[in-house]
């Protein structure tokens, strides 16, 4: 997926005003006078307003019915053998302990975001949750993960992990609660169950406040991860204000510095994580073959983009958690519009359709890998120049790529090659050198994007690390990238000939840092032309 630059401070939250009104400890002015339709100046009460969105419930409530529901289950506490994780995430946790000393540092999961009403997104937790604390997929929403130094040994880490766990079978929620409700979720952990996956200390979330506060002051600084559970961060800023530790700006500062250096650890991946990216890009490549195999049904559908979208989901789904992030399927001029997962056009004979997608496997890692296919199944000769073009310039930042270099100097050498086939088709106002300089820069009309970004539980991994850390830094061996550089020709760019209007390219693998050199990921899907070619034609 290519690489952009954004803003990403986080945008202020209504909803964390309304709560803080809302909260029992929260200062309340007096109540304007109202009049409800029944006439009462203080309008519904409390319990009228919780239930209104009840009118469609036919829940029993009698007493027979509690005792009955509760009895007659199967009790049974099934084994829950440790993670292979949790043998990697102490030393991610030392490593956070000793970037922030004398910190208890508050991780959120997050919390479940309305779709429509009463039904909710797919859960993901937040990344820095999952990658210190060991959990994936839709684990385990409204919980937190807090880190702090060893008493003992402040080099050290020790965490506990706060979390609603199972409730008894003779419980309303049991029957009744739909968000934690065995019979509407399923079976959760028990404390237990969750220490032996995960070796880590559990405690019930309602622990979480009085856990938090303890020792916090002179000696023990208290900051949270930005952005991920508005609840929780006013919960950490009432403590911080209640113990004398600053508020404003410098509460904002350790926050910011928490993000930054949770992105930074997982610029350089372990053993654990390497193979999760492994695991992460066979599924994506049964994928793409999959997508190959439906292009005719995809030709033959009105929006035959969103049969491609879906050949590749199915088998995200069912070969690991889910997609990680929305599939482009972009075919014939779509494939200008960099994020395109509208993927709601016709794929036609004779079109080019990119396709870029990744599977996010259990634990989270995704892969992020762009194909240029023919659809139908050979390349024009412009089609086959712009996409050797293309490979010509991936080719060149894999040429560069090694420990030593920096992370810059991939999208230079692969810009180098951009900038030469424009000038040689006439495309650019002058020399691709007069271009390149800092002054020029118009072949990046064709490519605005950059060639190369960090991959890992984020598909743009690592966003929040320093510049020196991130785009300024040498390769080092465990690091895991993007390189894939594109060529857009619009279809409404009058500066260039019609033959190369609507031809879009990019071809993204993903690369492993070695000691030597690197390793691509991706190299098992065909990358040339006419492998492209014979690749499709063997699954068609």
């Amino acid at each position: 997926m290519n690489d952009t630059t954004a803003d990403t401070t986080p945008m202020p939250d209504p909803s964390a005003a309304v709560e803080s009104a809302l909260s029992p400890s929260a200062p309340s002015a007096p109540a304007a006078s109202t009049s409800s339709p029944s006439g009462r100046p203080d309008g519904p009460s409390p319990e009228e307003l919780a239930s209104r969105g009840d009118t469609r419930s036919q829940r029993p409530t009698s007493d027979a019915f509690r005792s009955f529901i509760a009895a007659g289950w199967d009790d049974a506490v099934p084994s829950a053998e440790r993670r292979a994780v949790a043998d990697f995430t102490p030393a991610r946790r030392d490593a956070l302990v000793r970037a922030l000393p004398r910190t208890r540092i508050v991780l959120p999961a997050g919390v479940l975001k309305t779709r429509s009403n009463d039904t909710d997104y797919p859960f993901r937790p937040d990344t820095a949750f999952a990658y210190y604390g060991g959990l994936g997929t839709d684990e385990e929403p409204d919980s937190v993960l807090v880190v702090e130094p060893d008493a003992e040994d402040p080099q050290q880490a020790t965490a506990t992990y706060f979390f609603k766990p199972r409730a008894g079978f003779d419980s309303t929620e049991f029957y009744a609660d739909s968000t934690y409700g065995e019979l509407w979720v399923g079976r959760r952990p028990t404390l237990a169950e969750v220490e032996a996956r995960l070796g880590i200390a559990c405690r019930h979330i309602d622990e979480l406040r009085d856990a938090l506060a303890k020792d916090v002051g002179a000696h023990l600084s208290l900051t949270v991860m930005p952005g991920v559970d508005p609840s929780i961060e006013a919960m950490v800023s009432e403590i911080r204000e209640q113990n004398g530790l600053p508020g404003g700006d410098d509460a904002v500062a350790e926050a910011d510095r928490l993000a930054e250096a949770a992105s930074e650890q997982r610029l350089v991946k372990d053993e654990h994580e390497v193979a999760q990216m492994r695991e992460a890009v066979a599924a994506t490549i049964r994928g793409f073959e999959d997508v190959v195999r439906r292009l005719p049904d995809a030709v033959a559908h009105a929006r035959g983009e969103r049969v491609i979208e879906g050949a590749f989901n199915a088998v995200a789904r069912a070969e690991g958690n889910a997609m990680g992030y929305e599939t482009i399927a972009a075919s014939g001029a779509h494939a200008g519009t960099l994020h395109w997962i509208r993927n709601d056009g016709p794929v036609r004979e004779g079109d080019l359709v990119l396709v870029d997608a990744g599977v996010e496997v259990d634990s989270l890692y995704t892969a992020d890998i762009t194909r240029t296919l023919p659809v139908s199944g050979t390349f024009s000769p412009r089609q086959r120049e712009v996409y050797d073009a293309v490979l010509e310039a991936a080719d060149a930042a894999f040429a560069v790529a090694r420990p030593g270099t920096r992370f810059r100097e991939l999208h230079a050498a692969a810009m180098q090659v951009i900038a030469r086939h424009l000038e040689q088709w006439g495309l650019l106002p002058g020399t691709a050198e007069e271009s390149l300089a800092e002054s020029g820069q118009q072949h990046r009309r064709w490519m605005v994007h950059g060639t190369s970004h960090h991959l890992g539980m984020d598909v743009h991994d690592c966003a929040k690390a320093r510049r020196e850390m991130y785009l300024d830094a040498e390769l080092v061996p465990g690091m895991v990238f993007t390189i894939e550089p594109g060529l857009y020709f619009q279809a409404t760019d009058l500066l260039i000939p019609e033959d190369f209007r609507g031809i879009g390219v990019r071809i993204e693998d993903d690369v492993l840092v070695t000691e030597s050199g690197v390793e691509n990921l991706s190299a098992a899907l065909p990358r040339t032309a006419d492998e492209i070619e014979a690749w499709m034609a063997s699954l068609r």
